[in-house]
């Protein structure tokens, strides 16, 4: 994902799951503008994270990630993955575990309300 306005509109109109190290936004094909196409995933990881190694660093280690969950997306959907200031220090397991827990949130079935 290149574009500015698919960051703002998954961010804006797409479902959210927060963990300690990431926060994960996906908006799902019946809501995404081209539904068509394969899924769409974006990163951002701001200067809180660190310096540009740091950065660059923790970007790549969440991409590599992403990878193995690829599949796992619904075809036309948009994913951005934000990376927490505390992502810069985290081990990559605990960057795995954080995105497969949110991600896992985020694929089941929405439930009707909150309690």
């Amino acid at each position: 994902m290149r574009r500015r306005d698919d960051f703002t509109l998954a961010v804006r109109r797409g479902r959210r799951a927060g963990r300690p190290n990431v926060v994960v936004h996906l908006l799902h094909p019946d809501q995404a503008p081209d539904a068509a196409t394969a899924p769409l995933v974006g990163f951002i990881v701001a200067r809180t994270v660190g310096n540009a190694v740091v950065r660059n660093t923790t970007r790549r280690r969440l991409r590599h990630l992403m990878r193995s969950h690829l599949d796992r997306l619904p075809a036309g959907s948009l994913l951005v993955v934000r990376a927490t200031p505390s992502a810069g220090t985290a081990r990559p397991d605990e960057l795995a575990a954080d995105l497969e827990s949110a991600l896992d949130r985020l694929l089941r079935p929405a439930s009707k309300g909150r309690r």
